[in-house]
């Protein structure tokens, strides 16, 4: 059974933090590259942040320095700690596998987080 469930976005100011979570199902967390991704309205979702198995990581420009992402496989769980947060960060924020999951032939995808940064 395949499971994303993401929580933890909410209306930030600039400037603030934020800590997603995503639980994942257990076979898809063990064995796959996690990574969070972005989309806002009229544009592709897009990815910011991934994590390997092995918990090497890599970030979009626009987010280094700023965001962290991590996993714990106690929990089955993706962590994004989003900090000095800016208005362009504003978006609705996915976990997912990479490449993204397949569940009967379609991209899967869980209802996602919003995040809103504005003041």
């Amino acid at each position: 059974q395949v499971q994303l469930v993401e929580s933890g976005g909410q209306l930030v100011p600039p400037g603030g933090s934020l800590r997603l979570s995503c639980v994942v199902s257990e076979n898809i967390f063990r064995t796959n590259t996690m990574a969070w991704y972005r989309q806002v309205p009229g544009k592709e979702r897009d990815l910011v942040a991934q994590i390997t198995t092995g918990s090497i990581r890599k970030y979009v420009n626009a987010v280094a320095g700023r965001f962290t992402i991590s996993r714990d496989a106690a929990t089955n769980s993706v962590f994004l700690q989003m900090n000095s947060l800016k208005t362009e960060d504003t978006g609705v924020y996915y976990c997912n596998s990479v490449p993204v999951m397949i569940s009967e032939s379609r991209p899967y995808w869980g209802h996602g987080t919003q995040v809103t940064v504005s003041s």
